[in-house]
């Protein structure tokens, strides 16, 4: 890993880490540095982190689990 793609992966604001929660459940979310995901175990969703910045749109986050299961509040 370059030393440019590492500075990418650890530009995430920690102050802005602790403010933010799932836009779904309002719920805490925990940061995945190796995966560069800010998890809500609540909703079973990981939020992407792009280029330092957390992408909090439920349509662009992922499910946790392999089975499609439906996002709550967009079925």
């Amino acid at each position: 890993m370059s030393e440019r793609e590492s500075a990418k992966k650890t530009s995430v604001d920690p102050k802005l880490l602790e403010i933010l929660v799932c836009p779904l459940t309002k719920g805490p979310l925990r940061y995945d540095e190796k995966a560069q995901e800010l998890i809500s175990d609540r909703a079973g969703l990981a939020y992407p982190i792009r280029d330092g910045i957390p992408i909090m749109l439920v349509d662009e986050a992922r499910a946790l689990d392999d089975k499609a299961r439906p996002v709550p509040g967009n079925e």
